[in-house]
């Protein structure tokens, strides 16, 4: 093989992480998350987060960045870089084969176009410096650092003011290995069958008790404003839980706003496409298909 990853992508409600584990399973593989919400702890049924998807043949599947961080906590793509680094050293150290399986595009796309962050330490001194000079010095800094500074909110919240500093100032950068080499799979499906997918699994979800999930976050400390900015399932359902919405009102809302989110991931791959990154696109999560374009490739 001339790849040292196989990517596993596709909108959501298509199959791919079913396949991505039988995949997994067949080629001595460990599965890396590359998806925003499923990182974050106690948050299973709104991110459809089913263990039982990697289980294959009696044998679970190992399975990174999934269960790895609090809802309070922030989570970025630098933060998934630095995971996903830590977590493909641990399986090529094994002498296993990585499998990058998700639908977050940003995610997906920083590791196969190999995007570069500068590396910042927020708990350093000097964050603590910097937290403790007036807003007017930190904005004075900054347009020191960036003259032709464009985004200019940055200069009106204190916490932004500093990441820009800190960001703009360090030298040092946190990178994908340049020798990642990666086959890329993506699987889709007739639009309808998507739809009909999504439907159907928004039922079960809310069966299963969705809504005590996101219930359960609020009394853990959660504040509907974090849960606005998880989005879909916990944006919805904290609005219905405020009072803003009846609880057919949240189902027809939600199937909406997750049928565009799927529209959504599509535009991304596509973009994917016109940057350079070639998906080998299979009608359906099949694995015979995929197996033999991965033993085929080189």
């Amino acid at each position: 093989m001339s790849f040292n990853l196989i990517t596993i992508l596709g909108p959501t409600a298509t199959g791919k992480t079913k396949l991505a584990a039988k995949l997994a399973h067949h080629f001595n593989g460990e599965i890396i998350s590359a998806d925003s919400r499923q990182v974050y702890k106690e948050m299973d049924i709104g991110t459809g987060k089913d263990l039982s998807d990697y289980d294959v043949e009696g044998v679970q599947i190992t399975v990174h960045l999934v269960d790895v961080v609090e809802p309070k906590d922030e989570f970025n793509l630098y933060g998934f870089i630095e995971l996903f680094n830590e977590a493909y050293d641990k399986i090529i150290k094994k002498k296993k084969l990585p499998f990058l399986v998700g639908g977050s595009g940003l995610y997906l796309n920083a590791i196969l176009q190999k995007y570069q962050l500068k590396k910042t330490y927020f708990n350093s001194p000097q964050a603590e410096m910097l937290s403790s000079l007036p807003i007017i010095e930190l904005k004075n800094i900054l347009i020191k650092l960036n003259p032709k500074l464009h985004n200019t909110t940055d200069l009106v919240n204190k916490k932004r003011l500093i990441k820009a500093i800190m960001i703009k100032s360090s030298d040092e950068k946190l990178i994908i290995d340049p020798l990642i080499n990666s086959l890329v799979i993506g699987i889709k499906l007739d639009r309808s069958i998507v739809k009909d997918r999504i439907t159907e699994r928004l039922k079960k979800r809310l069966d299963e008790g969705m809504i005590d999930e996101v219930k359960n976050l609020i009394a853990s400390g959660i504040s509907l404003e974090r849960l606005d900015s998880f989005g879909l399932e916990y944006k919805f359902i904290g609005m219905y839980l405020k009072g803003d919405l009846n609880y057919d009102e949240i189902f027809k809302k939600l199937n909406t706003a997750i049928h565009g989110f799927a529209k959504r991931q599509m535009t991304w791959f596509r973009k994917m496409e016109r940057e350079g990154i070639n998906i080998n696109w299979l009608d359906g999560p099949d694995f015979n298909t995929a197996r033999n374009l991965i033993e085929t490739s080189s």
